[in-house]
């Protein structure tokens, strides 16, 4: 039995006073210490009410209270990358009395956004963003002759992506005043954490020290090139074996740290010291933070409780919600796996999600074929592909929304060179609670016009386990199977899939007057819409599409000779299979004075986050949209 939820909301007597970031300014250290408490309690109070990202928001509370007391916010710009640590700066930044609604419809956003708040300057929910869209700020800041500190807060886990170096390296060549934060909370990079370091911190941030650098730089300067390029080196790679910040130091930034993110008594100094320095280019600060500190359910989890449900603040037990079918994910992990057992060339690859993409279990069972590039999807396609090349058959699982930003790769690692790499796309369609930064909105469109390749859709976890054996089996050409998040329909599910006909699809009830062809879970929907409309005496034919691409053109051809009325069906934009329908009956002449066709898709705007079910039903694609189209087109 669940616990109960309610918990005695806690004592915040000086958060209360604390509406906007410039009414913690003439605190003192004490006072922040105070008050970073009272936030993490109330960070914990709110996510045990609405769920979401937790660990990682009670990783940053110190250090959001000194960036807000420091820099003078919103003028100055805090961009935090990824956004879901940034529950604490929503609730210092004049949201605190709707944190409550974070994730819910109608709700604050559980990432940053720029129509949210003027404290959000950059919104972001992919990570590895923030450095290069804090450079684009600080340099029209310049330009515009204006005087503000741009600062950028970026995980240690987001530092593994591409962008970011690629973001540094153009920061460090434009000298621009930017700051950038790293929070490193894996204990990834630095060494040891503690007094001489804290020391060492203040002192190499000082305006004192930078000014006696740039004095030494600029007597340097006077002596032979040899002299002076030793005599600048030899002071960058001391700071750097001191602190471990050379690479940083190559790429431009000047390096503080590491520092302890818990201890205000060594953040607000250097904070400072950095705020007030005149001209010392990009600066990089490095603390280190514990995810899930000062909870102690977050702190034993193995996961810092990164994500939850609702849950217990007394004991951090989350809400199970009642047993139910498996979802998508683990169905097709276990799929995976059991091709995997049968093929040793199967290998599984993704890009720092092997929990939300189900290959943690494959990792399990098969640790030697299991490989986490880390956020580096663009690096995770190519990887791939080296590896077809010499005859594996890689799985590169990656949600759909992350998938774009590897889209290059995709055409010309992949599609152009018919390479079969395998794609697993999760998340296809609307997400919930993530809203329309995580929704997997454009596969369908952005693949399905790529020649050669195949795309899958089940409409039931028992049809993904047959797609994933069906991939499997595809050794001259790219493919991809997308599935949506969440639970299954309850299907019985086979030992291990059959290997389905290309293109083909399925015949699921015969009618007379219209046809549904639906890609995909909407298929449920389209079931369910035609015997509401049996019921008002209209006969439906509803197919199961199976692909994408290729169509099965034999099918569609019938379809629109046989029916007044052709309606498809798809979980996303404009763009994908219905387009592709259209295309193909257009050229075959089925649409010269025959049927009426009606192509249902996302609708033309960006879906704000709510329950699975009620994003489903404004975006027009449910049961009821589906009787509507049909019997306003046939005059029913």
């Amino acid at each position: 039995m669940n616990a109960p939820l309610i918990s005695p909301r806690p004592q915040t007597p000086l958060l209360d006073r604390v509406r906007i970031p410039s009414d913690m300014r003439n605190l003192s250290a004490e006072q922040l210490k105070e008050l970073a408490e009272e936030l993490r309690a109330e960070t914990i109070d709110a996510v045990s009410v609405t769920g979401g990202h937790l660990g990682a928001s009670l990783g940053v509370v110190e250090l959001t209270v000194a960036l807000h007391a420091v820099f003078d916010t919103p003028g100055d710009r805090v961009l935090w990358d990824v956004g879901h640590q940034a529950y604490p700066h929503k609730i210092l930044t004049g949201r605190r009395d709707r944190i409550r609604t974070l994730r819910q419809g109608g709700g604050l956003s559980g990432f940053t956004r720029r129509s949210e708040s003027e404290y959000d300057p950059f919104g972001a929910a992919h990570s590895s963003t923030s450095i290069s869209a804090g450079l684009g700020m600080a340099v029209a800041s310049g330009l515009k002759g204006e005087s503000r500190n741009v600062i950028a807060v970026i995980g240690d886990g987001a530092m593994s992506a591409g962008m970011a170096y690629e973001a540094m390296n153009n920061a460090g060549a434009l000298r621009s005043r930017l700051v950038v934060v790293l929070n490193d909370n894996d204990m990834s990079i630095a060494p040891p954490v503690g007094a001489m370091s804290a020391y060492l911190s203040r002192l190499l941030s000082s305006r004192s020290f930078l000014s006696l650098r740039d004095l030494a730089a600029r007597m340097a300067k006077r002596f032979p090139k040899g002299i002076e390029r030793t005599a600048r080196r030899a002071e960058e790679y001391a700071r750097g074996i001191l602190t471990g910040g050379t690479l940083f130091e190559e790429l431009g930034f000047y390096y503080v740290g590491p520092i302890d993110g818990h201890n205000l008594d060594h953040l607000l100094p250097v904070l400072r010291n950095v705020r007030d320095a005149d001209d010392a280019g990009p600066v990089l600060i490095h603390v280190i933070t514990q995810k899930g500190r000062g909870y102690p359910p977050a702190e034993a989890s193995a996961d810092k409780l990164h994500a939850v449900s609702r849950f217990n603040v007394l004991t951090g037990e989350q809400v199970k919600a009642p047993p139910g079918p498996p979802n998508y994910t683990r169905v097709f992990a276990d799929a995976l796996i059991a091709e995997a057992a049968a093929d040793s060339r199967i290998v599984a690859i993704t890009a720092a999600m092997p929990t939300g993409t189900g290959l943690d279990r494959f990792a399990a069972k098969f640790p030697e074929r299991h490989f986490d590039v880390g956020i580096a999807e663009q690096h995770a396609v190519t990887f791939a592909a080296g590896m077809a090349t010499e005859g594996m058959k890689p799985f590169c699982a990656i949600y759909s929304t992350f998938l774009q930003r590897a889209y290059d790769q995709v055409v010309h690692d992949v599609a152009i060179q018919s390479l079969p790499v395998r794609f697993a796309i999760d998340r296809a369609g609307l997400v919930g609670a993530d809203g329309a930064t995580h929704a997997g909105s454009f596969d369908l469109a952005y693949l399905g016009c790529l020649p050669g390749i195949v795309i899958m859709a089940p409409s039931d976890e028992a049809e993904l386990v047959h797609m994933i054996a069906t991939a499997a089996a595809i050794n001259d050409r790219p493919s991809a199977v997308r599935y949506p998040r969440g639970e299954g329909t309850g299907i019985a599910l086979p030992a291990r899939g059959e290997v389905l006909p290309i293109g083909r699809g399925r015949v699921m009830r015969e009618g007379t007057d219209a046809a549904i062809l639906a890609l995909g879970p909407r298929l449920h929907d389209a079931l369910a819409a035609a015997e509401t409309l049996a019921a008002r005496g209209v006969s439906v034919t509803v197919v199961d599409a199976r692909f994408a691409k290729p169509l099965d053109t034999a099918l569609i051809d019938r379809l629109a000779r046989e029916h007044a009325l052709l309606v498809t069906i798809e979980d996303g934009s404009m763009g994908g299979f219905g387009a592709a329908v259209m295309q193909h009956l257009a050229w075959a002449g089925l649409l010269d004075g025959g049927v009426k066709i009606r192509p249902m898709v996302l609708p033309d705007r960006f879906i704000d986050h709510d329950s699975p079910a009620k994003q489903i039903v404004e975006a027009g694609l449910d049961a009821g949209a589906i009787v509507k189209v049909v019997a306003g087109t046939l005059g029913r």
